[in-house]
Protein backbone atom coordinates (compact mmCIF):
# COMPACT_ATOMS: atom_id res chain seq x y z
CA UNK A 1 0.00 0.00 0.00
CA UNK A 2 2.60 2.37 1.20
CA UNK A 3 4.86 1.34 -2.61
CA UNK A 4 1.83 1.59 -4.65
CA UNK A 5 1.52 5.76 -3.26
CA UNK A 6 5.14 7.01 -3.66
CA UNK A 7 4.21 5.71 -7.03
CA UNK A 8 1.65 7.73 -7.72
CA UNK A 9 3.46 10.50 -6.25
CA UNK A 10 6.53 9.85 -9.20
CA UNK A 11 2.85 9.97 -11.47
CA UNK A 12 1.80 13.22 -10.04
CA UNK A 13 5.38 14.82 -10.74
CA UNK A 14 5.00 14.03 -14.38
CA UNK A 15 2.06 16.30 -13.90
CA UNK A 16 5.11 19.26 -13.27
CA UNK A 17 7.51 17.92 -15.24
CA UNK A 18 5.38 17.93 -18.43
CA UNK A 19 3.37 21.90 -17.21
CA UNK A 20 6.57 23.72 -16.08
CA UNK A 21 9.93 21.73 -16.94
CA UNK A 22 7.81 21.22 -20.61
CA UNK A 23 5.52 24.08 -21.41
CA UNK A 24 7.36 26.69 -19.24
CA UNK A 25 10.72 26.37 -19.00
CA UNK A 26 11.71 24.55 -22.12
CA UNK A 27 10.87 27.70 -23.95
CA UNK A 28 14.06 29.21 -22.55
CA UNK A 29 15.82 26.20 -24.84
CA UNK A 30 13.88 26.47 -27.78
CA UNK A 31 13.79 30.69 -27.96
CA UNK A 32 17.13 31.40 -29.52
CA UNK A 33 15.64 29.01 -32.84
CA UNK A 34 12.52 30.54 -32.91
CA UNK A 35 13.92 34.40 -32.79
CA UNK A 36 16.60 33.48 -35.54
CA UNK A 37 14.03 31.63 -37.65
CA UNK A 38 11.59 33.91 -37.71
CA UNK A 39 13.07 37.14 -37.17
CA UNK A 40 11.90 38.14 -33.75
CA UNK A 41 13.34 40.70 -31.70
CA UNK A 42 13.71 40.28 -27.99
CA UNK A 43 10.17 41.85 -27.15
CA UNK A 44 8.44 39.42 -29.13
CA UNK A 45 10.40 36.87 -27.86
CA UNK A 46 9.16 37.96 -24.77
CA UNK A 47 5.87 38.05 -25.33
CA UNK A 48 5.50 34.51 -26.59
CA UNK A 49 6.35 33.58 -22.93
CA UNK A 50 4.37 36.31 -21.34
CA UNK A 51 1.45 34.83 -22.91
CA UNK A 52 2.37 31.76 -20.98
CA UNK A 53 1.93 33.29 -18.15
CA UNK A 54 -0.79 35.26 -18.81
CA UNK A 55 -2.33 31.60 -19.52
CA UNK A 56 -1.20 30.58 -15.80
CA UNK A 57 -2.77 33.69 -14.61
CA UNK A 58 -6.28 33.23 -16.22
CA UNK A 59 -5.74 29.20 -15.35
CA UNK A 60 -4.77 29.33 -11.95
CA UNK A 61 -7.85 32.14 -10.44
CA UNK A 62 -10.02 29.18 -12.76
CA UNK A 63 -8.70 26.47 -10.44
CA UNK A 64 -8.82 27.90 -7.81
CA UNK A 65 -12.68 28.56 -8.56
CA UNK A 66 -13.44 25.00 -9.15
CA UNK A 67 -11.40 22.73 -6.69
CA UNK A 68 -13.52 22.55 -4.33
CA UNK A 69 -16.69 21.66 -7.14
CA UNK A 70 -14.34 19.14 -9.25
CA UNK A 71 -12.45 16.55 -7.66
CA UNK A 72 -8.53 17.73 -8.05
CA UNK A 73 -7.83 14.35 -10.01
CA UNK A 74 -10.34 15.05 -12.59
CA UNK A 75 -9.05 19.05 -13.09
CA UNK A 76 -5.14 17.58 -13.02
CA UNK A 77 -6.38 14.85 -16.03
CA UNK A 78 -7.55 17.87 -17.99
CA UNK A 79 -4.99 19.86 -17.68
CA UNK A 80 -2.20 16.80 -18.56
CA UNK A 81 -3.96 16.78 -22.00
CA UNK A 82 -4.71 20.14 -22.41
CA UNK A 83 -0.73 21.28 -21.76
CA UNK A 84 0.64 18.28 -23.83
CA UNK A 85 -2.17 18.94 -26.76
CA UNK A 86 -0.93 22.64 -26.81
CA UNK A 87 2.83 22.06 -27.12
CA UNK A 88 2.09 19.21 -30.05
CA UNK A 89 0.24 22.40 -31.27
CA UNK A 90 2.88 24.66 -30.80
CA UNK A 91 5.20 22.64 -33.39
CA UNK A 92 2.58 22.21 -36.25
CA UNK A 93 2.16 25.97 -37.18
CA UNK A 94 4.48 29.31 -37.70
CA UNK A 95 2.00 32.15 -37.30
CA UNK A 96 2.98 34.37 -34.68
CA UNK A 97 -0.76 34.90 -33.51
CA UNK A 98 -1.35 30.82 -33.19
CA UNK A 99 1.84 30.22 -31.42
CA UNK A 100 0.50 32.85 -29.13
CA UNK A 101 -2.70 31.10 -28.78
CA UNK A 102 -1.29 27.95 -27.86
CA UNK A 103 1.28 29.42 -25.34
CA UNK A 104 -1.56 30.98 -23.90
CA UNK A 105 -3.82 27.58 -23.72
CA UNK A 106 -0.74 25.77 -22.21
CA UNK A 107 -0.40 28.23 -19.10
CA UNK A 108 -4.16 27.58 -18.70
CA UNK A 109 -3.88 23.56 -18.85
CA UNK A 110 -0.72 23.73 -16.92
CA UNK A 111 -2.26 25.44 -13.84
CA UNK A 112 -4.63 22.88 -12.36
CA UNK A 113 -1.88 20.25 -13.31
CA UNK A 114 0.34 21.91 -10.68
CA UNK A 115 -2.60 23.36 -7.94
CA UNK A 116 -4.53 20.46 -8.14
CA UNK A 117 -1.18 17.42 -8.36
CA UNK A 118 0.32 19.51 -5.46
CA UNK A 119 -3.18 18.96 -3.35
CA UNK A 120 -2.90 15.71 -4.23
CA UNK A 121 0.60 14.81 -3.93
CA UNK A 122 0.04 16.87 -0.10
CA UNK A 123 -2.76 14.32 1.21
CA UNK A 124 -1.28 10.99 0.06
CA UNK A 125 0.12 10.38 3.76
CA UNK A 126 -1.29 11.12 6.90
CA UNK A 127 1.92 11.65 8.43
CA UNK A 128 4.07 14.70 8.12
CA UNK A 129 6.98 13.47 7.52
CA UNK A 130 5.97 11.20 4.75
CA UNK A 131 3.80 13.94 3.59
CA UNK A 132 6.85 16.51 3.28
CA UNK A 133 8.56 13.73 1.51
CA UNK A 134 6.13 13.61 -1.05
CA UNK A 135 5.79 17.37 -2.01
CA UNK A 136 9.46 17.61 -2.38
CA UNK A 137 9.76 14.28 -4.89
CA UNK A 138 6.58 16.21 -6.48
CA UNK A 139 7.61 19.54 -6.78
CA UNK A 140 11.11 18.04 -7.81
CA UNK A 141 9.26 16.76 -11.35
CA UNK A 142 10.18 19.98 -12.77
CA UNK A 143 13.57 19.49 -12.63
CA UNK A 144 13.10 16.20 -14.06
CA UNK A 145 11.56 18.66 -17.14
CA UNK A 146 14.73 20.75 -17.14
CA UNK A 147 17.30 17.64 -16.94
CA UNK A 148 15.00 15.97 -19.87
CA UNK A 149 15.00 18.82 -21.90
CA UNK A 150 18.51 20.22 -21.18
CA UNK A 151 20.06 16.91 -22.49
CA UNK A 152 18.48 16.74 -25.82
CA UNK A 153 17.28 20.09 -27.63
CA UNK A 154 20.15 21.70 -27.56
CA UNK A 155 21.79 18.79 -29.43
CA UNK A 156 18.92 19.19 -31.82
CA UNK A 157 19.38 22.50 -32.83
CA UNK A 158 23.34 21.89 -33.00
CA UNK A 159 22.46 19.44 -35.74
CA UNK A 160 19.95 19.79 -37.18
CA UNK A 161 20.11 24.49 -36.91
CA UNK A 162 17.27 26.83 -36.27
CA UNK A 163 14.41 25.94 -38.85
CA UNK A 164 14.17 22.30 -36.36
CA UNK A 165 12.68 24.14 -33.30
CA UNK A 166 8.68 22.82 -34.58
CA UNK A 167 10.48 19.45 -33.88
CA UNK A 168 11.47 20.63 -30.41
CA UNK A 169 7.49 21.23 -29.56
CA UNK A 170 6.55 17.92 -31.53
CA UNK A 171 8.82 16.16 -29.35
CA UNK A 172 7.95 17.72 -25.88
CA UNK A 173 4.23 17.23 -27.12
CA UNK A 174 4.82 13.02 -27.54
CA UNK A 175 7.22 12.77 -24.88
CA UNK A 176 4.09 14.54 -22.67
CA UNK A 177 1.78 12.33 -23.93
CA UNK A 178 3.11 9.58 -22.82
CA UNK A 179 3.51 11.06 -19.38
CA UNK A 180 0.09 12.24 -19.48
CA UNK A 181 -0.68 8.18 -19.75
CA UNK A 182 1.48 7.51 -16.82
CA UNK A 183 0.18 10.53 -14.96
CA UNK A 184 -3.64 9.23 -15.73
CA UNK A 185 -2.70 5.51 -14.47
CA UNK A 186 -1.32 7.37 -11.06
CA UNK A 187 -4.35 8.98 -10.61
CA UNK A 188 -7.02 6.05 -11.06
CA UNK A 189 -5.58 4.82 -7.80
CA UNK A 190 -6.49 7.93 -6.07
CA UNK A 191 -9.88 8.49 -3.80
CA UNK A 192 -11.65 11.27 -5.62
CA UNK A 193 -13.71 12.54 -2.03
CA UNK A 194 -9.90 12.93 -0.49
CA UNK A 195 -8.88 15.19 -3.49
CA UNK A 196 -11.36 18.47 -2.54
CA UNK A 197 -12.12 19.74 0.65
CA UNK A 198 -13.94 23.13 0.37
CA UNK A 199 -13.33 24.06 4.29
CA UNK A 200 -9.82 23.09 4.50
CA UNK A 201 -8.92 24.85 1.40
CA UNK A 202 -11.81 27.36 0.15
CA UNK A 203 -9.29 28.96 -2.34
CA UNK A 204 -12.44 31.12 -3.74
CA UNK A 205 -13.45 33.02 -0.39
CA UNK A 206 -12.58 36.40 -0.08
CA UNK A 207 -9.58 37.93 0.44
CA UNK A 208 -10.59 41.12 2.45
CA UNK A 209 -10.39 39.17 5.15
CA UNK A 210 -6.84 38.67 4.96
CA UNK A 211 -4.61 41.00 7.04
CA UNK A 212 -3.16 42.07 3.59
CA UNK A 213 -1.16 45.01 5.23
CA UNK A 214 0.78 42.90 7.34
CA UNK A 215 1.67 40.50 4.58
CA UNK A 216 2.23 43.29 2.37
CA UNK A 217 5.92 42.76 2.10
CA UNK A 218 5.53 39.14 1.33
CA UNK A 219 3.29 39.93 -1.65
CA UNK A 220 5.51 42.59 -3.05
CA UNK A 221 8.54 40.77 -2.27
CA UNK A 222 6.97 37.43 -4.18
CA UNK A 223 5.67 39.90 -6.82
CA UNK A 224 9.22 41.40 -7.31
CA UNK A 225 10.77 37.51 -7.37
CA UNK A 226 7.93 36.17 -10.17
CA UNK A 227 9.15 39.28 -12.33
CA UNK A 228 12.79 38.77 -12.36
CA UNK A 229 13.03 34.33 -11.75
CA UNK A 230 11.05 34.55 -15.36
CA UNK A 231 13.67 36.78 -17.29
CA UNK A 232 16.32 34.54 -16.50
CA UNK A 233 14.67 31.05 -17.84
CA UNK A 234 13.07 32.53 -21.03
CA UNK A 235 16.49 34.58 -21.90
CA UNK A 236 19.30 32.98 -20.34
CA UNK A 237 20.04 30.93 -23.89
CA UNK A 238 19.85 33.55 -25.88
CA UNK A 239 22.34 35.52 -24.19
CA UNK A 240 24.61 32.44 -23.74
CA UNK A 241 24.53 32.13 -27.60
CA UNK A 242 25.17 35.72 -27.94
CA UNK A 243 28.63 34.70 -26.00
CA UNK A 244 28.93 32.38 -28.47
CA UNK A 245 28.56 29.44 -25.88
CA UNK A 246 28.44 26.19 -27.36
CA UNK A 247 25.52 23.17 -27.53
CA UNK A 248 27.22 21.30 -24.49
CA UNK A 249 28.07 24.04 -22.41
CA UNK A 250 23.91 25.35 -22.85
CA UNK A 251 23.18 21.69 -22.25
CA UNK A 252 25.06 21.14 -19.18
CA UNK A 253 23.73 24.25 -17.84
CA UNK A 254 19.87 23.48 -17.95
CA UNK A 255 20.69 20.08 -16.55
CA UNK A 256 22.28 21.52 -13.46
CA UNK A 257 19.36 23.90 -13.06
CA UNK A 258 17.11 21.06 -13.10
CA UNK A 259 19.24 18.94 -10.75
CA UNK A 260 19.18 21.70 -8.59
CA UNK A 261 15.32 22.25 -8.58
CA UNK A 262 15.14 18.22 -7.60
CA UNK A 263 17.52 18.41 -4.41
CA UNK A 264 16.01 21.94 -3.47
CA UNK A 265 13.43 21.00 -1.36
CA UNK A 266 15.83 18.65 0.53
CA UNK A 267 18.26 21.64 1.52
CA UNK A 268 15.97 24.03 2.60
CA UNK A 269 13.78 21.81 4.87
CA UNK A 270 15.14 23.17 8.15
CA UNK A 271 14.95 26.64 6.90
CA UNK A 272 10.95 26.73 5.71
CA UNK A 273 10.51 24.62 8.65
CA UNK A 274 12.22 27.13 10.87
CA UNK A 275 11.14 30.47 10.34
CA UNK A 276 7.54 32.40 10.38
CA UNK A 277 8.40 35.29 8.87
CA UNK A 278 9.85 36.81 5.31
CA UNK A 279 13.51 35.07 5.68
CA UNK A 280 12.84 31.73 4.10
CA UNK A 281 11.73 34.29 0.55
CA UNK A 282 14.16 36.40 1.11
CA UNK A 283 16.76 33.94 1.13
CA UNK A 284 15.46 31.99 -1.98
CA UNK A 285 14.92 35.68 -3.64
CA UNK A 286 18.64 36.04 -2.98
CA UNK A 287 20.21 33.38 -3.91
CA UNK A 288 18.19 33.39 -7.06
CA UNK A 289 19.38 37.03 -7.97
CA UNK A 290 23.14 35.70 -6.83
CA UNK A 291 22.12 33.07 -9.36
CA UNK A 292 21.62 35.92 -12.09
CA UNK A 293 24.04 37.70 -11.82
CA UNK A 294 26.75 35.77 -11.57
CA UNK A 295 27.34 35.10 -15.19
CA UNK A 296 27.46 38.82 -16.27
CA UNK A 297 30.61 39.06 -13.85
CA UNK A 298 31.98 35.75 -13.78
CA UNK A 299 31.73 34.65 -17.91
CA UNK A 300 32.86 31.11 -18.91
CA UNK A 301 31.82 27.68 -18.16
CA UNK A 302 32.65 27.99 -14.11
CA UNK A 303 30.76 31.14 -14.00
CA UNK A 304 27.30 29.80 -15.58
CA UNK A 305 27.70 26.03 -14.20
CA UNK A 306 27.49 28.10 -10.56
CA UNK A 307 25.26 30.43 -11.62
CA UNK A 308 23.06 27.55 -12.92
CA UNK A 309 23.38 25.22 -9.62
CA UNK A 310 22.24 28.68 -7.34
CA UNK A 311 19.18 29.27 -9.33
CA UNK A 312 18.07 25.44 -9.24
CA UNK A 313 18.66 25.03 -5.86
CA UNK A 314 16.43 28.21 -4.80
CA UNK A 315 13.98 28.92 -7.71
CA UNK A 316 11.13 26.82 -6.38
CA UNK A 317 11.61 27.73 -2.79
CA UNK A 318 10.44 30.63 -3.20
CA UNK A 319 6.97 29.50 -3.43
CA UNK A 320 7.31 27.00 -0.66
CA UNK A 321 8.21 29.61 1.52
CA UNK A 322 4.85 31.59 0.82
CA UNK A 323 3.01 28.17 1.36
CA UNK A 324 4.76 27.72 4.84
CA UNK A 325 4.29 31.39 5.36
CA UNK A 326 0.36 31.12 5.25
CA UNK A 327 0.36 27.85 6.95
CA UNK A 328 2.12 29.08 10.04
CA UNK A 329 0.27 32.88 10.15
CA UNK A 330 -3.01 32.65 9.28
CA UNK A 331 -5.73 30.06 10.16
CA UNK A 332 -7.29 27.00 7.99
CA UNK A 333 -9.96 29.32 6.69
CA UNK A 334 -8.27 31.85 5.43
CA UNK A 335 -5.24 29.58 4.15
CA UNK A 336 -7.22 29.09 0.78
CA UNK A 337 -7.56 33.02 0.34
CA UNK A 338 -3.78 33.61 0.89
CA UNK A 339 -3.18 30.72 -1.52
CA UNK A 340 -5.22 32.30 -4.01
CA UNK A 341 -3.66 35.99 -3.63
CA UNK A 342 -0.01 34.57 -3.46
CA UNK A 343 -0.92 33.11 -7.07
CA UNK A 344 -2.50 36.18 -8.59
CA UNK A 345 0.69 38.54 -7.47
CA UNK A 346 3.25 35.56 -8.45
CA UNK A 347 1.41 35.52 -12.62
CA UNK A 348 0.87 39.22 -12.88
CA UNK A 349 4.70 39.11 -11.61
CA UNK A 350 5.55 36.73 -14.66
CA UNK A 351 3.55 38.61 -17.30
CA UNK A 352 5.61 41.85 -16.50
CA UNK A 353 9.00 40.20 -16.72
CA UNK A 354 9.59 38.26 -20.42
CA UNK A 355 8.34 41.59 -22.26
CA UNK A 356 10.39 43.99 -20.11
CA UNK A 357 13.23 42.46 -19.57
CA UNK A 358 13.00 41.86 -23.90
CA UNK A 359 12.30 45.71 -24.23
CA UNK A 360 15.44 46.58 -22.50
CA UNK A 361 17.21 44.02 -24.73
CA UNK A 362 15.98 45.65 -27.95
CA UNK A 363 16.72 48.70 -26.63
CA UNK A 364 20.52 48.03 -26.06
CA UNK A 365 20.98 45.63 -28.42
CA UNK A 366 21.86 42.53 -25.86
CA UNK A 367 19.73 40.48 -23.69
CA UNK A 368 22.48 41.20 -21.14
CA UNK A 369 21.18 44.87 -20.55
CA UNK A 370 17.54 42.58 -19.46
CA UNK A 371 19.04 39.46 -17.50
CA UNK A 372 21.16 42.33 -15.24
CA UNK A 373 17.64 44.38 -15.04
CA UNK A 374 15.92 40.78 -13.32
CA UNK A 375 18.85 40.23 -11.16
CA UNK A 376 18.39 43.75 -9.66
CA UNK A 377 14.44 43.37 -9.44
CA UNK A 378 15.23 40.16 -7.58
CA UNK A 379 17.88 41.67 -5.44
CA UNK A 380 15.44 44.09 -4.44
CA UNK A 381 12.54 41.99 -3.97
CA UNK A 382 14.76 39.85 -1.09
CA UNK A 383 15.02 42.93 0.99
CA UNK A 384 11.35 43.71 0.56
CA UNK A 385 10.62 40.26 1.54
CA UNK A 386 13.11 40.53 4.34
CA UNK A 387 11.11 42.89 6.30
CA UNK A 388 7.85 40.69 6.74
CA UNK A 389 7.32 40.30 10.34
CA UNK A 390 5.14 36.93 11.29
CA UNK A 391 1.98 37.98 9.85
Amino acid sequence: MIARKWLIVLGLALGVCVSNGFARFAYGLILPAMREDQGWTYAEAGWINTANTLGYLAGALLTLALIKRLPATRLFVIGMIGTSASLLLSGLTENFALLTLWRITAGIAGAPVFISGGLLAARLFPDPQRTALAIALYFGGGGIGMVLSGATLPMLFAVQGAEAWPISWIALGLASAVFTTLSIIATRHLDDSTSTDARANDATALPMHLPIRRMSFALIGYGLFATGYIVYVTFLVAWMRDIDAGPGLVSLTWIIIGLGIIVSPFAWRRVLARFDNGVPLALATGVTALGTLLPLGLSGMFGLTISAALFGVAVFIARASVTAFSRKNLTPDLQGSAVALFTTVFAIGQTIGPVAAGAIGDAFGTIEQGLLAAGVVLAVGAVVALGQAPA
